[in-house]
C-alpha cells in the first residue's frame, strides 16, 4: 500500500489528513477500538486492536488514514485494503473501516477521509472502491451516496469459519 508519511489539509476544510505510521498507532488504536464498539464487536484482548493495526501497517497490508481537526485532535480514521476485480481486470480497493469519533462529527472529517481514499484509489489506477455498512447506518449511507457511491446489484454473502477447522 506504500504507507508513506504524507500529510495535508483537505481542501475547503480545516481537516488535516495523514497516513498512519508506527508513531500514530496509539491514536489510531483508540479510534479503531471505538469503531469496534460502535459495531458491538466484542474484543477479549484489549491490546488486540492496536496489534491488528500494527501488523497491517508494518506488513504494508493496508492503508490507514487519520483525520485531525484543530482543537479536537485526531478524530477519525479510514482503513483500506487493496485487492483485485476480476470483472474489471484491474486492482480495486476495499474501504473496510471509516469512523469519526463524536468530537469530530460534523467537521468534514468523514468527507475528507472518504474523498482522500477515492483520490488515492483513482491515482493508483484502481477500478473502484467498494465498501459496506450496516443496514441501519443511515448517516453513513447518506455520506456514501452523496459522494457518488451506489448500491450494486450483487448480494454479499459471508460464511464465518470459526469452528470449521
Amino acid at each position: 500500500m506504500n504507507a508513506q508519511a504524507s500529510q495535508g489539509q483537505h481542501p475547503g476544510t480545516g481537516v488535516v489528513l495523514r497516513t498512519a505510521g508506527e508513531p500514530d498507532l496509539d491514536a489510531a488504536a483508540v479510534l479503531f477500538r471505538s469503531y469496534l464498539d460502535f459495531y458491538e464487536v466484542e474484543v477479549e484482548d484489549p491490546d488486540r486492536p492496536r496489534a491488528f493495526l500494527a501488523e497491517r501497517i508494518a506488513n504494508d497490508e493496508s492503508l490507514v488514514l487519520l483525520a485531525e481537526v484543530p482543537g479536537a485532535g485526531t478524530v477519525g480514521f479510514a482503513q483500506v485494503y487493496r485487492t483485485f476485480s476480476s470483472l474489471a481486470l484491474r486492482p480495486a480497493w476495499i474501504l473496510s473501516d471509516l469512523y469519526v469519533a463524536p468530537a469530530g462529527r460534523r467537521t468534514g472529517a468523514a468527507t475528507a477521509l472518504l474523498r482522500e481514499v477515492l483520490r488515492r484509489a483513482a491515482a493508483s489506477g484502481a477500478a473502484a472502491v467498494q465498501l459496506d455498512t450496516a443496514y441501519d447506518n443511515h448517516v453513513a449511507q447518506g455520506l456514501y451516496e452523496a459522494e457518488g457511491f451506489v448500491r450494486d446489484e450483487f448480494h454479499i454473502y459471508v460464511h464465518a469459519l470459526e469452528g470449521l477447522a
